[in-house]
């Protein structure tokens, strides 16, 4: 990717600082990935709180996990109401090309997303189930777990879409009508992985902390519950290589080689198909309750 089609507002400073050693992008051409993708990324960060991995040295240097407004204004990023997590400086909240710049100026590499609009934030309107292999596990293990998820979700009758995760997984969204809360919704996810390990122990752990998934895959349920985020779809990895996380038809999951089967150098490709695969996921929301009543989960 070029460098003279770094992105001139927000004005990008410093621009050929290098970002990732291993692909050699530095800030201007990753800024002007993030400019490229806009239309596509902003459609899942706009209008939810994000949270934002700076890199001022690089991926190779600290990294800085951003969920509050700080000193300083990053051009285009929103400031919500401070009720909407008390005790803190606002959440952020990115829903034009200028935010995804302004932060890349503030050397923003990934965004992550709630799983709730600012406007309904009591209530999730999305459940996310990620992937995340210990050590030893193959990529094809990772594929046949995200089809054990997928048919488990199929059989509590809710739809579930997926994506790379640009690092080292996969992820299953599902997209949910708003009617339970942050503890509800995350308890139900919580029992769904509960299952899923009850049925394929030798592959599927439901507890976090790597001694628990030597050699088996951690379906990580924690991040429906509050405060917790998620990589967003076009966002790439502070990881060697800058990988991208896609979403993926489901027809697709056996195409891909690796989590970071794409990446910032490698992105154009995919970006005619784009969104496509999740282009049902709105009309598809389904509430919980019937869910719920299958797997014999009862909310207090």
């Amino acid at each position: 990717m070029a460098a003279d089609r770094q992105p001139s507002t927000p004005r990008i400073t410093h621009a050929d600082r290098l970002v990732d050693a291993k692909s050699g992008i530095v800030k201007g051409e990753l800024a002007a990935y993030y400019a490229r993708v806009a239309p596509l990324m902003l459609p899942h960060l706009r209008g939810r709180p994000v949270a934002l991995v700076r890199a001022p040295d690089g991926i190779a240097g600290e990294l800085f996990f951003q969920k509050h407004a700080q000193h300083g204004e990053m051009a285009g990023v929103g400031l919500l109401d401070p009720a909407l997590d008390p005790g803190h400086a606002p959440l952020l909240q990115i829903d034009t090309a200028e935010g995804l710049l302004g932060a890349a100026q503030f050397n923003v590499v990934e965004f992550h997303t709630w799983n709730a609009l600012s406007r309904a934030f009591a209530q999730p309107d999305r459940m996310t189930f990620d992937l995340d292999p210990g050590e030893g596990v193959e990529w094809p293990r990772m594929q046949e777990a995200a089809l054990l998820v997928r048919t488990l979700l199929d059989e509590l009758g809710l739809p579930s879409f997926l994506k790379t995760s640009g690092g080292k997984g996969l992820h299953v969204v599902v997209p949910i009508r708003r009617a339970h809360g942050w503890d509800e919704v995350k308890g139900f996810s919580q029992a769904i992985v509960q299952q899923l390990a009850r049925s394929v122990p030798e592959r599927i752990v439901a507890k976090s902390g790597p001694r628990n998934r030597v050699g088996k895959i951690f379906a990580d349920y924690l991040r429906n519950g509050f405060g917790a985020t998620t990589i967003s779809a076009w966002s790439a990895r502070a990881r060697p290589g800058l990988g991208v996380s896609v979403p993926l038809d489901w027809d697709e999951l056996f195409e891909v080689d690796s989590a970071d089967h794409w990446t910032v150098a490698t992105i154009a490709e995919r970006l005619d198909i784009g969104n496509a695969p999740w282009a049902a996921m709105e009309r598809s929301r389904k509430g919980l309750g019937d869910a719920m009543r299958r797997l014999g989960y009862l909310v207090n």
